[in-house]
């Protein structure tokens, strides 16, 4: 999962492969609270691991409820409708799927058994309207108190005298959430009598509802309904376990994947999407009906899509989307592919999610320099004639970031002038989701390898430059490649097949046949972790002298070259700059005393109990300074446009930062 500040996509050219996407967020939230409210174990597989899910889970854990993790499943242990904690405050995050079933069914709980519960969120939760649900549960007889601002979290829930002698009415043109609160809290109350939920005005986003009710049925709760006006859960009603239940891929999330094979993927190799399908009881796996219309071809089964591109450009639509609030938010990018002015309509609901994303949508489009027109429920997106290098804000709002990542294939609209980069700034926030989506999208996302950008950063021995470039590669995001390990295990290699260090040829033929690999923080040779072997004084030595070899840096160049993936790579070594990235984005040349790296290396050593002594290493780093300098191939020398760093006097802290003042002046970002 991507945790920089910002993350840098180069132009995007096509894509191909398969895609396991993660479970339903939907599904997930309400699997978790249906178990905890249930008598005994329910094993759950394939269960969302994200924000909203986490915070989910450690509610349930201050309510009393046992989890706890078998194999592939995840067990609850539920509470059989009763409290087991009778006080406890709440944090929920920005999850409007845990606040407020979470707010319903306390509310009632500690009605009918006494207690007192305070829920929270981030200060957007704060923002995110939750009265009509309060008035409700209000007028059933729930004591709930507004903690800040009437009508919106935090709330303290202290008992009261829960009723059924009338409907409970919700209005459902707000969230569709409130209505699932109340039929998720329903079944608590049905011990003496039946319950009727009516709606008042017109229900938005009945797909999700529909997701309730056959959650509801699989733990044994079956709800009667008149359309969508009125819903009557049976005097008796009670939950039980179904034992074990899967939850299904998020339909949601399928909709990247879906548009980016209607943009970016031939017949011949579709984008594959796996754990979602016709089968599905999302309302979102409706986008699909909307891709077809806008020319993307698809073929799907009961667990599996396959799409490609159909028409392009694609067909602009207009679209009442009320049936796809979430999924619709990928049509407004792939509105900037169609060939006239795509609408959206009836998607209020926009305004009161993660952020208010109507406003979002148009302001962050409008950076791109498409032409945008924002109406109180709906929104048209031209198509893009001009394109900027934008940085796109995404207010902490993960739908907002995956649907940007799309735009990222702006080079393939006929007529467009050159492609631009695109930056997701606080890329962090898709792990309400999808904590693994930009990982997943590089997996399938193909760019013009001269595309994607790499900062090299060269020096002689000992001075810092792995340290600088491992923390450089952290804070873009990028691929480490350590050269010098590459050349570090070849020499432990050659040292343990006891090859002649002047042997050029099996020197050679020893190291296009490593069977290297690189893990974060490890490297293995075959079966073997090397990382602390290939660091010895005397391997370093030899790889020194291995290095010098011409045959032997063929045969590591291109091992190296295929460090160059998405979304970029940082480089370091002796020749990153000069000889292996000559069109490197920003090349830098590290340099330090002799003498600060001898000092360097020695309280390295003697930090992990080596004896060294400071004058032999001292002179034993000049005489390598030497070799490496005047050696015939690729000698040690910055590269022309190379910025020069002493970083003798300078904290790796003040290092990094110099080198990301660089990197910002050389990106077309303001």
């Amino acid at each position: 999962m991507y945790t920089t500040a910002f993350l840098d996509l180069p132009p995007l050219r096509s894509a191909a492969g398969t895609v396991r996407l993660p479970g339903s967020k939907s599904i997930s939230n309400r699997v978790l609270l249906l178990a905890g409210l249930c008598q005994g174990r329910t094993r759950v597989y394939d269960l969302l691991d994200s924000d909203d899910t986490r915070v989910m889970l450690e509610a349930l854990r201050q309510l009393g409820c046992g989890i706890e993790r078998e194999a592939d499943a995840l067990v609850i242990h539920g509470l059989g409708g009763r409290l087991a904690v009778h006080e406890a405050q709440l944090f929920l995050g920005n999850a409007g799927t845990a606040m407020r079933p979470l707010v319903a069914t306390l509310a009632v709980l500690s009605g009918l058994q006494g207690g007192c519960f305070e829920l929270s969120g981030v200060p957007r939760m704060h923002e995110r309207p939750i009265g009509d649900l309060v008035d409700a549960l209000r007028d059933l007889g729930c004591q709930i108190d507004y903690l800040g601002q009437a009508g919106y979290p935090p709330l303290r829930l202290t008992g009261g005298h829960p009723r059924v002698d009338a409907p409970i009415r919700v209005r459902g043109d707000v969230s569709s959430q409130f209505l699932t609160a109340l039929l998720m809290a329903a079944p608590l109350l049905c011990a003496q009598a039946p319950v009727r939920i009516e709606v008042v005005g017109e229900l938005i986003s009945k797909p999700y509802i529909e997701i309730t009710l056959q959650l509801l049925a699989r733990f044994g709760v079956q709800v009667q309904r008149e359309g969508w006006r009125a819903f009557t859960i049976a005097q008796g009603a009670t939950y039980r376990s179904p034992g074990e239940i899967h939850v299904e891929a998020d339909a949601s999330s399928a909709s990247y994947f879906i548009a980016l094979g209607a943009l970016a993927a031939s017949a011949q190799a579709p984008v594959r999407i796996e754990g979602v399908g016709a089968h599905s009881i999302q309302g979102d796996i409706r986008f699909i009906d909307a891709a077809q219309a806008m020319g993307a071809v698809v073929q799907q089964g009961p667990n599996w899509l396959e799409v490609h591109r159909g028409r392009w450009p694609l067909r602009a639509i207009d679209l009442d989307c009320n049936h796809i609030p979430d999924a619709a938010m990928t049509l407004a990018i792939m509105a900037l592919y169609a060939d006239g002015p795509s609408t959206l309509r009836n998607i209020a609901s926009w305004r009161v999610k993660e952020t208010d994303r109507i406003a979002a949508m148009a302001t962050e489009l409008r950076k791109l320099g498409a032409e945008v027109i924002e109406a109180a429920d709906s929104l048209t997106v031209y198509p893009l004639r001009q394109v900027r290098a934008a940085a796109i804000h995404t207010y902490d709002d993960h739908r907002v970031a995956m649907c940007f990542s799309l735009a990222a294939f702006h080079g393939l609209i006929d007529g467009l002038s050159a492609p631009q980069p695109l930056r997701i700034l606080e890329p962090r926030c898709v792990a309400k989701t999808f904590p693994d989506y930009f990982e997943t999208l590089f997996s399938v996302a193909r760019a013009e390898v001269a595309d994607i950008p790499v900062l090299t950063i060269d020096g002689p021995t000992a001075s810092g430059k792995g340290t600088l470039a491992a923390e450089v590669a952290k804070a873009l995001g990028y691929h480490l490649l350590d050269s010098g390990a590459l050349y570090r295990a070849a020499a432990l290699a050659a040292q343990e097949a006891g090859l002649d260090a002047q042997d050029e040829a099996a020197l050679a033929a020893l190291a296009a046949q490593l069977p290297l690999r690189f893990e974060p923080g490890r490297i293995w040779l075959g079966d073997r972790d090397v990382s602390e072997a290939v660091r010895r004084e005397d391997i370093g030595a030899l790889a020194s002298q291995i290095s010098a070899h011409a045959a032997v840096r063929d045969a590591l160049r291109q091992r190296q070259l295929e460090f160059r993936r998405l979304p970029g790579l940082v480089a370091d070594g002796r020749d990153m700059g000069t000889v292996i990235f000559p069109d490197a984005t920003l090349k830098v040349f590290l340099t330090a005393s002799a003498e600060t790296r001898a000092q360097r290396r020695h309280k390295q050593l003697i930090s992990k109990g080596i004896s060294a002594n400071l004058d032999t290493l001292l002179q034993a780093l000049k005489a390598r300074d030497a070799r490496d300098q005047s050696r015939r191939t690729a000698p040690l020398r910055p590269a022309q446009d190379a910025q020069l760093l002493d970083n003798s006097a300078l904290s790796i802290e003040a290092s990094v930062q110099q080198v990301l003042v660089w990197w910002a002046q050389r990106r077309p970002f303001k």
